[in-house]
């Protein structure tokens, strides 16, 4: 996308100023708004043309049967599915009679831009219709980061070469027609018609539309009201099962514009009854209303300023790098803001990609950037995790397993994964959730958390690895058969970072439990089972292969044979649509980063030799056939300084979907990539780790092609700003009490009074390693 001529580079926006049907459904994702409840893809207001509608309420899904070839114990029975809601966006145009389509007459100008720093899409268009009418329509949208519930939009029609008569029908609509979907797996299931009608009224510039859905029983209401200003006009308002309309006519002279405000809100709830769903739509709608668009867009910018001054990343040398890390935490904040007690998905509320489930990809990427610059969010995450911790129980119970199992795959916490070779196998969820519970806990100090909600995760999930291993004849404590985060790599006997994982989830639950024994109590835990865990941790399995100096992993994975590469095609990419899992699963081939995704994680439990020679053996499997890869091939590549290796990797994550590199940004945006770009960025060329002790400890490096680099970040009741060239860092205190950092292992104390400025020791090269054949990452 960034490198369609119609798109622009620029710092603080996405810009696109001609309009191209053939990536539309790609600009409707990039241009997508968001607060972690409503979302809207960048649809044109009029509705057609479009790629993909899309209407999103985070966890408003219907259920889907999953049909199985042969049934199996344990199989899931139904899946969930993110279905469109009711479109509050459209707006549709009459002039003189004709139709306002930008497929017919001649369209002389079309400029879309979304403003990272304001929140809003701005729209600009000059249409001349077949009839010779010409007519400038400018719209403005938001979706509300303040008020939750609440989207709007401010619509002008401007006549440009003589007095028009228009008609603007602003709607609401249910059960839109979706595109037919296809068979890749990462698309979503189309359900036709999901929504039923139950209520619906019209009363002057008012409309609401009230449904539910069949099988999952929940209820969803939307409503719209609008200000109208400008020359004389005329208000007729109608509504139908699944429709909503507000009709305003006028006779427009140039100079004279018609400006229509549309406010929305929507609700839903899978309790409440029909008039509470009503009255609570209604009652964000008088909010809306009374503050006025102009109050809705102050408070926008209000909220995006001060995000920005404790999340913004400087990039130097790299426009489109810059550009692109700035879309990343807009669109990253946009998935997360609000969410409040659901889930973060896969894609964000901007496409229905996955279903609109929820993976490990929220706590091991998205939950990184927002514990250290909107740590809210995060926790609000991490409790969303903790309301369907009863369902991951009793889950672990079906499988015959203590603890807790949480899903491979959900919206509610039901498993929705039909494939037990990477979905239920994956254990490693639980560990990922108590990674970052701890990560969390260490960056807020948050006590009324970690002896609460952050407790209960640990102590669940630290029991099912306790239940799920085993001590062999050696008393070594095995996890055998479970699938690590390379899904080319399933059933495989300790996987490294899986065992990596569980044994910092059961140190970290040990010690827990040990400082909160009243709280253990009432999860009716003993200091025999803290015991238990410390000594399954102690005696954890972690493979290692003499013979070639390396990690393998999982056990066994170094004696497999190397996938053919050479005779692998570029149309071939990827591999899971090409070829069977049997032929993968047998073979050394990575679909995604997992024994160097671990030395990201867990990098205490390698030497710097060993990180490196690992580093160099992965590269040369890894197809990187998964968007989550890229950016921890580039932390670690950065660490072990590979720097213009790492300087590839980063840019592939942050252009991910601008550049639509998987071809499938059509279908949402990818939240884990693009929450990555930040991590590849501080953790990558910042190095950010977190030691043992609770400490922040940086080791920067910039490659050639990036002449500086600076970022902010919360840690600890503290505002840091660290600012990094190819000769020196300097570190400051931006608000809060002075903190003890390293740098690049040298203590050294940050305060506000001064400005810490310290050299970076000069790299020894090495060899570049090779990766797969086709493989290689476009250089930067």
């Amino acid at each position: 996308m960034i490198k369609h001529p119609a798109f622009h580079v620029d710092p603080w926006c996405l810009r696109a100023n001609t309009l191209d049907l053939d990536v539309l459904a790609q600009s409707e994702s990039v241009f997508a708004l968001a607060n972690g409840h409503i979302g809207w893809r960048g649809n044109l207001d009029e509705g057609e043309p479009h790629g993909l509608p899309g209407s999103y309420l985070n966890g408003f899904y219907e259920l889907r049967p999953l049909p199985y070839a042969e049934a199996g114990y344990g199989y899931p029975e139904s899946g969930q599915t993110v279905i469109n809601v009711t479109n509050g966006k459209l707006i549709r145009l009459f002039v003189d009679d004709e139709p306002f389509d930008l497929r017919y007459g001649e369209l002389r100008r079309h400029e879309q831009l979304l403003d990272f720093r304001s929140g809003l899409l701005h729209r600009s268009v000059e249409w001349t219709s077949p009839a010779g009418r010409t007519i400038r329509v400018r719209s403005v949208r938001l979706v509300s980061f303040v008020q939750r519930s609440v989207a709007a939009i401010s619509y002008d029609v401007e006549a440009v070469d003589g007095p028009t008569r228009i008609v603007v029908q602003s709607e609401l609509v249910a059960n839109e027609q979706l595109p037919i979907a296809s068979g890749d797996p990462r698309v979503a299931a189309v359900l036709e018609a999901p929504l039923v009608a139950e209520a619906h009224d019209a009363d002057g510039a008012r409309v609401g539309l009230v449904h539910r859905t069949s099988r999952s029983h929940l209820r969803m209401g939307a409503a719209a009201d609008h200000t109208i200003r400008g020359p004389r006009h005329q208000v007729i308002s109608e509504s139908s099962p699944d429709r909503g309309r507000v009709t305003v006519t006028a006779t427009i002279e140039p100079g004279q514009p018609l400006n229509v405000v549309k406010f929305v809100a929507y609700g839903w709830s899978a309790k409440r009854s029909l008039p509470a769903v009503r009255d609570q739509v209604d009652a964000a709608l008088v909010a809306a209303k009374q503050i006025g668009w102009d109050g809705l867009v102050a408070e926008q910018h209000a909220y995006l300023d001060d995000f920005w001054e404790r999340a913004d990343v400087e990039v130097e040398g790299d426009t489109e790098i810059q550009q692109a890390t700035r879309f990343a935490l807009f669109h990253v904040l946009q998935s997360s803001a609000r969410a409040e007690g659901r889930a973060i998905p896969a894609k964000g509320l901007t496409g229905p990609g996955y279903d609109g489930h929820a993976f490990w990809d929220t706590e091991t990427f998205v939950l990184p950037v927002l514990t250290y610059t909107a740590p809210d969010a995060a926790a609000d995450a991490l409790r969303w995790r903790h309301t369907t911790l009863p369902l991951a129980i009793d889950r672990a119970s079906q499988l015959g397993l203590a603890g807790a199992a949480f899903p491979w795959r959900t919206i509610t916490g039901h498993e929705c994964s039909g494939y037990w070779p990477a979905g239920t196998a994956a254990f490693h969820v639980g560990a990922d959730i108590a990674d970052a519970v701890l990560r969390y806990i260490t960056a807020t100090g948050d006590a009324t958390f970690e002896q609460g909600v952050g407790l209960d995760l640990l102590v669940a999930t630290a029991r099912l690895w306790q239940s799920l291993g085993h001590y062999d004849a050696n008393n070594r404590f095995r996890i055998d058969g479970v699938t690590g985060p390379d899904e080319y790599s399933a059933i495989a006997d300790n996987n490294i970072y899986t065992n990596l994982m569980a044994q910092q989830n059961l140190r970290a639950a040990a010690d827990l439990g040990a400082r909160y024994p009243q709280r253990l109590q009432e999860l009716h835990g003993s200091d025999e089972e803290i015991a238990g865990w410390r000594d399954a941790a102690e005696a954890m399995v972690i493979p290692y292969d003499a013979d070639l100096g390396i990690h393998p992993q999982a056990e066994a994975f170094t004696a497999h044979q190397v996938w053919d590469f050479a005779h692998t095609t570029p149309d071939q990419y990827p591999l899971l649509l090409h070829f069977p899992y049997f032929d993968l699963y047998r073979k050394q081939v990575v679909k995604q980063a997992d024994l160097v995704l671990a030395m990201q994680l867990q990098g205490h439990a390698f030497t710097n030799d060993a990180k490196a020679r690992n580093f160099d053996y992965y590269e040369r499997l890894t197809v990187r056939d998964s968007s989550l890869s890229a950016c921890s091939q580039a932390v670690v590549a950065a660490e072990v300084g590979q720097l213009a290796l790492a300087y590839d990797y980063l840019a592939e994550a942050a252009l991910m979907d601008l550049d639509d590199v998987d071809h499938n940004t059509r279908d949402g945006l990818h939240m884990a990539s693009l929450a990555s770009v930040w991590t590849g960025l501080v953790a990558g060329f910042g190095g950010m780790r977190v030691t043992a002790t609770g400490s922040l400890s940086f080791s920067p490096r910039l490659p050639q092609g990036l002449t500086g680099l600076m970022f902010r970040i919360i840690f600890q009741g503290r505002r840091l700003s660290i600012d990094i060239s190819a000769e020196q860092a300097s570190y400051r205190v931006v608000s809060g009490d002075p903190i003890e950092l390293l740098h690049h292992d040298e203590v050294f104390l940050a305060s506000p009074e001064r400005l810490s400025t310290l050299s970076i020791p000069l790299l020894v090269p090495r060899p570049t390693p090779s990766q797969p054949h086709g493989r290689v990452p476009a250089h930067r």
